[in-house]
């Protein structure tokens, strides 16, 4: 994609409003895939965060073995039970696997809302600063569907082996590591999942770091963008820390909607690359404004004193003359 900070494009032609026809072609389509996506990108933060309450609430009552049960076979001799201390967890899952699944299909579709979310995002920032990372488009959208396909997989593949489980007659430590994390197809699914989503939270954060340096996410925006990407491949905080993803994919709606609170970041409307100021450069420019306003503030204050002390001083000059031409007429009328 050729770069706009070189003038026009070949052509020559420009819009009504000024802009050159590669970038009001850009932003024509722009337009339309945020009209597209905003509504998705609303629903999917939704969609996050029911999913993660669901399945949260299906395994809120699980049976948990501590410390003492765990070892309580082996104080009894037995290195082997018939019932394994973690049995009743694994059957458990068996009869909540309904909800675990539905819970992760809406968490999945959640996640491809926000796949297309970034790829425009990211199409958006290219547009405007063509030296962005080129690939983070790429490992977004394998990130996004791989780690949305393994997330109802993992669920699938899970009910089956804990409903065998359940309906055999093997309840002993193998059976169980077997269902649960021994299996083949879980330690499949662990190694797509983890690369998976390796590949969406480094190509998110990719994407939000490019969209602030291009002025397209405000600086709080892309810094929780940022925060929501681990929390998605790091789900830590329970339901609570859940609502970052979920508040950020709404928030793009919003943005994508034009319906953003405040002003918009002008980088879209421009169709190139408006920046954000650093500290650094708010702090020089506040000092540089302070130093102008100053500077004004010292010549109104000078000016009225030259005005004032020329009128003193043409009132000294003339006041000593009038007293003496005064006084020569007094003595005048006297002689």
């Amino acid at each position: 994609m050729a770069s706009k900070g070189k003038g026009e494009p070949p052509s020559g032609k420009r819009s009504k409003n000024g802009q050159s026809a590669e970038i009001a072609g850009q932003l024509e389509l722009e337009g339309h895939w945020r009209s597209r996506l905003a509504v998705p990108a609303v629903a999917g933060g939704f969609l996050y965060l029911i999913g993660a309450v669901i399945i949260s609430s299906a395994l809120s009552n699980a049976p948990t073995v501590g410390l003492l049960q765990g070892i309580s076979p082996a104080l009894k001799g037995e290195a082997h039970p018939a019932r394994s201390p973690r049995a009743d967890e694994v059957i458990y899952i068996s009869h909540h696997s309904f909800s675990l699944i539905a819970g992760s299909v809406l968490s999945a579709m959640s996640l491809l809302a926000l796949t297309a979310v970034l790829v425009l995002l990211v199409r958006a920032t290219l547009f405007r600063r063509p030296e962005s990372w080129r690939a983070t488009a790429p490992l977004v959208v394998v990130g996004g569907i791989g780690f949305a396909a393994v997330s109802v997989g993992h669920q699938i593949a899970g009910a089956i082996l804990t409903h065998d489980f359940a309906v055999g007659g093997d309840f002993g430590n193998h059976a169980v590591d077997y269902a649960l994390t021994s299996a083949g197809v879980n330690v499949a699914l662990q190694y797509v999942s983890l690369l998976a989503g390796l590949s969406l939270t480094v190509g998110m954060i990719s994407a939000n770091l490019g969209a602030m340096r291009a002025g397209l996410l405000t600086r709080w925006m892309g810094v929780v963008g940022i925060f929501a990407a681990l929390l998605i491949f790091l789900p830590i905080g329970g339901e609570t820390l859940t609502l970052v993803p979920a508040f950020w994919m709404a928030a793009m709606g919003l943005l994508y909607m034009g319906r953003w609170p405040g002003e918009e970041p002008p980088a879209w409307a421009a169709g190139e690359a408006r920046p954000w100021p650093t500290q650094a450069e708010v702090r020089a420019r506040q000092q540089a404004a302070g130093a102008g306003d100053a500077a004004t503030g010292e010549g109104k204050d000078e000016q009225p004193a030259i005005e004032n002390g020329s009128v003193a001083g043409a009132t000294g000059d003339l006041t000593p003359s009038a007293a003496s031409g005064r006084r020569r007429r007094k003595r005048g009328s006297r002689g």
